[in-house]
């Protein structure tokens, strides 16, 4: 039983080291370089919002302040009941960059978000489509630039990070944390050539890929995967490029109760359950070996056996993942702390136990 164990306590550390320096040190010494080249071409931002007054009064001016010189700004206005159409409505007239699409109803087939972004795109001057969410904000004005620059050639998806701004308390601390993780992943697999996701917080593709897509037609009237189920259909080794640089990052506001946080992770991870075989097992593999690692370990260390070789284990595993994940951190998000990263490893796998069992059984979910 013990000796078992063991063995499975060695073979999660060499799962864990394999993703480690396999895939994830592909980010941690990435080198953020734009394409040499002249060409500005247009770019269409789009934002789908419902109820969004205050955030879209915070995230308009800053959109209209880019450093761009072709550019037009989107707001799919989602049914909203607030005064968010007529403050839309006047900001039209007063700047011609910004393009108003109202939507009073949605197909009860089709969830809300993905009928406002279509209408969106669709309503697009542009072939250049960059993705942002209300309650986001672009971290410099160079924004659509550095995210319009990644496109060309046979780079036709450009995937960026949005973390959440910093505040006090533990569950921001989770968020960040778990935000950050994730984009390690998908970031670092899309390096190497297994693209598999992305985030609609801050997102870039041609719109003739969406069309030629069909849009998201595949998963019309599930309610989330507008940008990771899209982009793991559409995405393959050559057709995709990263953004790391932090004048391209996109902040968006946290969930501050545990509730409405764990509604969302659970909508996530309930789309989650539409990857592909590919993608499911790549993460699967992960997040299994993370948490074989943690039980087997303190299982043998309650039974006090074979010490030195599980702490001989845990030293190498924790050095190794610090090291990589540090590295990946000044290359996206120089506010995570090294010296955190081993309690969010613990923390990260009690999580995802709970919230996964939950989503694997959850019902349909609705988006609002």
């Amino acid at each position: 039983m013990e000796i078992c164990t063991l063995i499975a306590f060695a073979a999660s550390i060499a799962v864990i080291l394999f993703y480690q320096l396999f895939f994830f040190s592909r980010l941690a010494w990435y080198h953020d370089q734009s394409p040499a080249t002249a060409d500005e071409p247009g770019v269409s931002v789009v934002v789908a919002a419902w109820n969004e007054l205050e955030n879209l009064q915070h995230l308009i001016p800053l959109l209209l302040e880019q450093n761009y010189p072709a550019y037009e700004i989107i707001i799919a206005d989602d049914r909203s009941s607030d005064e968010c159409y007529d403050y839309l409505l006047l900001e039209a007239a007063r700047h011609e960059k910004i393009k108003l699409v109202r939507i009073n109803a949605t197909p009860g087939h089709i969830a809300p978000k993905k009928y406002a972004l279509t209408l969106g795109i669709r309503a697009a001057r542009y072939d250049i489509i960059l993705l942002t969410d209300a309650d986001c904000r672009p971290q410099s004005n160079d924004w659509i630039r550095l995210m319009a620059s990644k496109i060309e050639g046979d780079k036709h998806i450009v995937l960026g990070y949005s973390p959440y701004s910093a505040e006090p308390g533990f569950l921001n601390f989770m968020i960040r944390y778990e935000t950050f993780y994730t984009a390690v992943q998908y970031l670092s697999f899309a390096l190497a050539g297994l693209p598999y996701m992305g985030v609609g917080r801050n997102l870039a593709y041609r719109k003739s890929v969406f069309i030629g897509n069909k849009g998201f037609h595949s998963h019309l009237g599930v309610v989330g995967g507008d940008d990771d189920l899209f982009v793991g259909e559409v995405a393959n080794s050559r057709n995709v490029a990263i953004r790391t640089a932090p004048e391209a990052s996109i902040e968006s506001v946290p969930k501050r109760t545990f509730k409405a946080w764990f509604r969302q992770k659970k909508r996530h991870l309930a789309v989650g359950k539409r990857y592909s075989t590919r993608n499911k097992m790549l993460l699967g593999f992960l997040t299994g070996a993370q948490g074989v690692f943690w039980v087997t370990g303190i299982t043998l260390l309650c039974l006090q056996s074979f010490i030195p070789y599980v702490a001989a284990g845990f030293v190498v595993r924790m050095l190794v993942q610090v090291v990589m994940l540090s590295r990946a951190a000044t290359i996206i998000d120089s506010r995570v702390r090294w010296y955190l990263l081993p309690a969010f490893d613990f923390l990260y796998t009690i999580y995802y136990s709970i919230i996964g069992v939950t989503a694997l059984f959850s019902k349909r979910i609705r988006w609002q």
